[in-house]
Protein backbone atom coordinates (compact mmCIF):
# COMPACT_ATOMS: atom_id res chain seq x y z
CA UNK A 1 0.00 0.00 0.00
CA UNK A 2 1.69 3.34 -1.13
CA UNK A 3 0.76 6.86 0.37
CA UNK A 4 0.82 10.02 -0.80
CA UNK A 5 3.55 12.40 0.37
CA UNK A 6 2.52 15.66 1.83
CA UNK A 7 4.96 18.57 1.52
CA UNK A 8 5.36 21.55 3.65
CA UNK A 9 4.94 24.93 2.55
CA UNK A 10 9.18 25.17 2.96
CA UNK A 11 9.14 21.67 0.86
CA UNK A 12 7.28 22.80 -1.99
CA UNK A 13 9.71 26.02 -2.27
CA UNK A 14 12.60 24.26 -2.49
CA UNK A 15 10.95 22.08 -5.05
CA UNK A 16 9.96 25.33 -7.57
CA UNK A 17 13.61 26.46 -6.95
CA UNK A 18 14.78 23.46 -8.21
CA UNK A 19 12.12 23.39 -10.94
CA UNK A 20 12.81 27.13 -11.53
CA UNK A 21 16.96 26.36 -11.77
CA UNK A 22 16.16 23.75 -14.02
CA UNK A 23 13.80 25.44 -16.27
CA UNK A 24 16.47 28.47 -16.76
CA UNK A 25 19.47 26.48 -16.53
CA UNK A 26 20.76 25.11 -20.24
CA UNK A 27 20.01 22.01 -21.71
CA UNK A 28 18.75 21.25 -17.68
CA UNK A 29 15.50 20.07 -18.73
CA UNK A 30 15.78 16.41 -20.10
CA UNK A 31 12.37 15.93 -22.37
CA UNK A 32 10.14 12.71 -21.94
CA UNK A 33 9.98 12.36 -25.17
CA UNK A 34 12.27 12.43 -28.11
CA UNK A 35 11.56 15.64 -30.47
CA UNK A 36 9.96 15.03 -33.26
CA UNK A 37 13.02 16.99 -35.43
CA UNK A 38 15.01 13.36 -34.65
CA UNK A 39 13.56 12.12 -37.93
CA UNK A 40 13.17 15.22 -40.09
CA UNK A 41 15.95 15.83 -42.45
CA UNK A 42 18.83 18.46 -42.90
CA UNK A 43 17.86 21.42 -44.73
CA UNK A 44 20.28 24.12 -46.48
CA UNK A 45 19.39 27.60 -45.56
CA UNK A 46 20.32 30.68 -46.36
CA UNK A 47 21.95 33.11 -43.00
CA UNK A 48 19.46 35.28 -43.53
CA UNK A 49 16.39 32.07 -43.38
CA UNK A 50 18.38 30.54 -40.50
CA UNK A 51 18.68 33.92 -38.48
CA UNK A 52 14.72 33.93 -38.65
CA UNK A 53 13.82 30.71 -37.76
CA UNK A 54 16.35 30.93 -34.71
CA UNK A 55 14.40 34.14 -34.10
CA UNK A 56 11.10 32.11 -34.05
CA UNK A 57 12.58 29.06 -31.90
CA UNK A 58 14.08 31.73 -29.23
CA UNK A 59 10.47 33.04 -28.92
CA UNK A 60 8.83 30.24 -29.21
CA UNK A 61 11.29 28.89 -26.34
CA UNK A 62 10.84 31.81 -23.97
CA UNK A 63 6.95 31.13 -24.64
CA UNK A 64 7.70 27.32 -22.91
CA UNK A 65 9.65 28.94 -19.91
CA UNK A 66 6.81 31.46 -19.31
CA UNK A 67 4.37 28.26 -19.35
CA UNK A 68 6.51 26.67 -16.97
CA UNK A 69 6.56 29.24 -14.38
CA UNK A 70 2.68 29.84 -15.03
CA UNK A 71 1.99 26.34 -14.60
CA UNK A 72 4.79 26.34 -11.39
CA UNK A 73 3.03 29.49 -9.85
CA UNK A 74 -0.61 28.13 -9.91
CA UNK A 75 0.85 24.86 -8.75
CA UNK A 76 2.09 26.23 -5.28
CA UNK A 77 -1.38 28.40 -4.88
CA UNK A 78 -3.47 26.10 -5.96
CA UNK A 79 -6.63 25.21 -3.59
CA UNK A 80 -7.55 22.36 -4.63
CA UNK A 81 -5.17 19.23 -5.11
CA UNK A 82 -6.45 17.99 -7.76
CA UNK A 83 -5.89 20.90 -9.70
CA UNK A 84 -2.44 21.03 -8.42
CA UNK A 85 -1.69 18.00 -9.43
CA UNK A 86 -3.01 18.85 -13.22
CA UNK A 87 -0.82 22.19 -13.34
CA UNK A 88 2.05 20.03 -12.14
CA UNK A 89 1.63 17.18 -15.19
CA UNK A 90 1.33 20.20 -17.86
CA UNK A 91 4.78 21.77 -16.34
CA UNK A 92 5.92 18.36 -16.88
CA UNK A 93 4.70 17.80 -20.59
CA UNK A 94 6.08 21.56 -20.99
CA UNK A 95 9.72 20.21 -20.65
CA UNK A 96 9.29 18.62 -23.40
CA UNK A 97 8.75 21.85 -25.45
CA UNK A 98 11.51 23.47 -23.70
CA UNK A 99 13.91 21.25 -24.62
CA UNK A 100 12.79 20.70 -28.29
CA UNK A 101 12.90 24.02 -28.77
CA UNK A 102 16.55 24.55 -27.04
CA UNK A 103 18.04 21.90 -29.07
CA UNK A 104 16.54 23.37 -32.33
CA UNK A 105 18.13 26.64 -31.17
CA UNK A 106 21.66 25.10 -30.66
CA UNK A 107 21.26 23.46 -34.02
CA UNK A 108 20.46 26.67 -35.78
CA UNK A 109 23.60 28.03 -34.52
CA UNK A 110 21.67 30.89 -32.10
CA UNK A 111 21.06 30.33 -27.90
CA UNK A 112 17.96 30.94 -26.25
CA UNK A 113 17.16 34.93 -25.10
CA UNK A 114 19.19 36.55 -21.82
CA UNK A 115 15.35 37.63 -21.23
CA UNK A 116 14.68 34.23 -20.01
CA UNK A 117 14.72 35.02 -16.06
CA UNK A 118 12.73 38.52 -16.25
CA UNK A 119 9.91 36.99 -18.11
CA UNK A 120 9.70 33.36 -15.61
CA UNK A 121 9.69 35.63 -12.87
CA UNK A 122 6.60 38.03 -14.36
CA UNK A 123 4.79 34.47 -15.48
CA UNK A 124 5.10 32.67 -12.01
CA UNK A 125 4.02 36.07 -10.43
CA UNK A 126 0.56 36.23 -12.95
CA UNK A 127 0.53 32.36 -12.31
CA UNK A 128 0.63 32.51 -8.43
CA UNK A 129 -1.73 35.73 -8.16
CA UNK A 130 -4.60 33.46 -10.60
CA UNK A 131 -4.41 30.36 -8.41
CA UNK A 132 -4.88 32.77 -4.91
CA UNK A 133 -7.90 34.07 -6.89
CA UNK A 134 -9.64 30.36 -7.64
CA UNK A 135 -8.83 27.90 -9.25
CA UNK A 136 -11.70 28.47 -11.54
CA UNK A 137 -9.85 31.43 -12.85
CA UNK A 138 -6.64 29.95 -12.75
CA UNK A 139 -7.63 26.84 -14.98
CA UNK A 140 -9.11 29.71 -17.08
CA UNK A 141 -6.01 31.46 -17.38
CA UNK A 142 -4.24 28.11 -18.67
CA UNK A 143 -6.81 27.83 -21.30
CA UNK A 144 -6.58 31.88 -22.44
CA UNK A 145 -2.80 31.64 -22.51
CA UNK A 146 -2.79 28.49 -24.69
CA UNK A 147 -4.78 29.66 -27.01
CA UNK A 148 -2.48 32.72 -27.57
CA UNK A 149 0.55 30.12 -28.11
CA UNK A 150 -1.71 28.81 -30.19
CA UNK A 151 -1.85 31.41 -32.42
CA UNK A 152 1.98 32.29 -32.16
CA UNK A 153 2.35 28.81 -33.16
CA UNK A 154 0.38 29.01 -36.09
CA UNK A 155 1.89 32.36 -37.24
CA UNK A 156 5.27 31.20 -37.13
CA UNK A 157 4.40 27.90 -39.05
CA UNK A 158 3.10 30.22 -41.71
CA UNK A 159 6.75 31.97 -41.64
CA UNK A 160 9.18 28.83 -41.65
CA UNK A 161 10.71 28.16 -44.73
CA UNK A 162 9.53 25.38 -46.51
CA UNK A 163 12.65 23.35 -46.46
CA UNK A 164 12.78 23.62 -42.51
CA UNK A 165 11.27 20.06 -41.89
CA UNK A 166 12.47 19.81 -38.25
CA UNK A 167 11.38 22.98 -36.61
CA UNK A 168 7.82 22.51 -38.44
CA UNK A 169 7.49 19.27 -36.84
CA UNK A 170 8.60 20.70 -33.80
CA UNK A 171 5.92 23.56 -33.96
CA UNK A 172 3.38 21.19 -35.17
CA UNK A 173 3.23 18.63 -32.28
CA UNK A 174 3.69 21.45 -29.41
CA UNK A 175 0.41 22.84 -31.29
CA UNK A 176 -1.29 19.73 -30.67
CA UNK A 177 -0.38 19.42 -27.28
CA UNK A 178 -1.13 22.85 -26.44
CA UNK A 179 -4.78 22.93 -27.69
CA UNK A 180 -5.09 19.65 -25.54
CA UNK A 181 -3.99 21.98 -22.54
CA UNK A 182 -6.50 24.32 -23.23
CA UNK A 183 -9.38 21.80 -23.52
CA UNK A 184 -8.49 19.72 -20.37
CA UNK A 185 -8.04 22.81 -18.50
CA UNK A 186 -11.66 24.04 -19.75
CA UNK A 187 -13.44 20.67 -18.92
CA UNK A 188 -11.71 20.73 -15.76
CA UNK A 189 -14.05 24.08 -14.72
CA UNK A 190 -11.92 26.77 -16.18
CA UNK A 191 -13.13 30.08 -16.72
CA UNK A 192 -13.75 31.21 -19.89
CA UNK A 193 -11.99 34.54 -20.03
CA UNK A 194 -14.10 37.46 -22.18
CA UNK A 195 -12.55 39.05 -25.37
CA UNK A 196 -11.39 42.15 -23.53
CA UNK A 197 -8.91 40.20 -21.16
CA UNK A 198 -7.91 38.07 -23.86
CA UNK A 199 -6.66 41.46 -25.98
CA UNK A 200 -5.06 42.69 -23.00
CA UNK A 201 -2.82 38.81 -22.97
CA UNK A 202 -2.21 39.45 -26.48
CA UNK A 203 -0.48 42.81 -26.29
CA UNK A 204 1.30 41.55 -23.12
CA UNK A 205 2.46 38.67 -25.87
CA UNK A 206 3.73 40.90 -28.66
CA UNK A 207 5.75 42.49 -25.71
CA UNK A 208 7.66 39.07 -25.27
CA UNK A 209 8.16 37.76 -28.96
CA UNK A 210 9.20 41.76 -30.46
CA UNK A 211 11.89 41.84 -27.39
CA UNK A 212 12.71 37.88 -27.73
CA UNK A 213 13.57 37.84 -30.81
CA UNK A 214 16.64 38.95 -31.27
CA UNK A 215 18.22 38.64 -27.60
Amino acid sequence: MTTQRHYSPIDRLLLQADMAMRTLLPFSGQPYRPSPAIVRPDAQMSDEDTRHVAGLMRINHTGEVCAQALYQGQALTAKLPQVRQAMEHAAEEEIDHLAWCEQRIRQLGSHPSVLNPLFYGLSFGIGAAAGLISDKVSLGFVAATEDQVCKHLNEHLEQLPAEDEKSRAILEQMRIDEEHHAETALEAGGFRFPAPVKFGMSLLAKVMTKSTYRI
